[in-house]
């Protein structure tokens, strides 16, 4: 008796293992740039069984899921994933950079070309305490400016009141994000996109990159699984690629998938920088960016800077 439910244990780990070899890759990402780049898989993927998709439109609502097991492979912001990595032990880990920066400086006029230009105004933004006022520190303090003496800056609760108030002074300025500076120019159409901080970031050539979000997956997943992994990011390759060189059908279905209204995503997508970029350039684009987020603030890591297994480069 003892031999059989020994045996039956034996078949039924194995079962279990099977079954787990063959299930379906779960994944999750969030509403806006980072999981409009998904959209291609996600529509490949329908009526099958290799993938489930869960759309979220906070980061807090996919942790948790990934954390417990619950979630596969995830679109999170960039300082999260090495967050999650220091809160973890090393249990998650980075595939890919999927979004670069899409922080942008618009205004109602013609008067600013470039960082310098804004000494002496007053910019409008939110974010404060977050990486956004991290990276225009960052960028300010490169070009020269003291971010507390040489200009302005009103911190908002949100985007929204930003707009507001640049409606109300329109010799200011405004640091906002894609996809809602696009929202923003149906509202006031004379809303210029002034600076690209992403190109201002790569103007520095310090080897680092601007980046907002990251695809991660379970540590244990990415070595039980390595097949699904290199085919998950092949795919995922394949998608990103499709949706910057077929914007319109790309925006019918993020549309459809609720991640963005089609008409927004049709004219934000050239500036959300949506890419998929692995291996040495990710290790070197990410690890530059967490190390600018560390020097301001180590909070914004997770303590300290994550190991070098947190970069998955295979």
């Amino acid at each position: 008796m003892k031999k059989l439910v020994a045996l039956l244990l034996a078949c039924a780990l194995m079962l279990g293992l099977m079954a787990s070899a063959e299930g379906t890759v779960r994944v999750a990402a969030l509403n806006g740039p980072t999981g409009m780049g998904m959209v291609k898989l996600m529509k490949d993927a329908e009526g099958g069984e290799d993938y489930s998709f869960t759309l979220a439109g906070a980061p807090d609502m996919i942790t948790p899921g990934l954390i417990k097991g619950d979630i596969d492979i995830a679109c999170v912001p960039a300082n999260l994933a090495s967050i999650l990595y220091n809160n973890t032990q090393g249990k998650v880990r980075v595939l890919a950079v999927n979004t670069l920066g899409v922080i942008y400086i618009v205004e109602r006029g013609e008067t600013l070309t470039s960082i310098a230009d804004l000494k002496g105004r007053t910019l409008y933004a939110a974010g404060k305490g977050a990486t956004p006022e991290c990276a225009l520190n960052y960028l300010l303090e490169m070009n020269g400016l003291d971010p507390e003496t040489d200009l302005t800056i009103e911190w908002k609760s949100e985007h929204a009141e930003c707009l507001v108030a640049l409606n109300q002074n329109p010799d200011a300025c405004a640091m906002l994000p894609q996809p809602f500076v696009t929202v923003a120019q149906t509202k006031t159409p004379d809303i210029r996109i002034a600076i690209d901080m992403t190109k201002e970031w790569e103007s520095l050539e310090s080897g680092s990159g601007m980046v907002t979000g990251v695809v991660v997956a379970r540590a244990d997943f990415i070595e039980s699984q390595p097949e699904k992994v290199a085919a998950f990011l092949e795919a995922y390759a394949n998608s990103v690629s499709w949706v910057n060189e077929n914007n319109e059908e790309a925006a019918k279905l993020i549309g459809g998938y609720e991640i963005v209204a089609e008409a927004v995503a049709l004219k934000a997508l050239p500036y959300c920088n949506i890419v998929c970029i692995r291996g040495e350039e990710m290790h070197s684009l990410l690890g530059g960016y967490l190390g600018v987020l560390h020097t301001q603030n180590p909070a914004y890591v997770g303590g300290q800077l994550p190991g070098e297994d947190f970069y998955f480069v295979g």
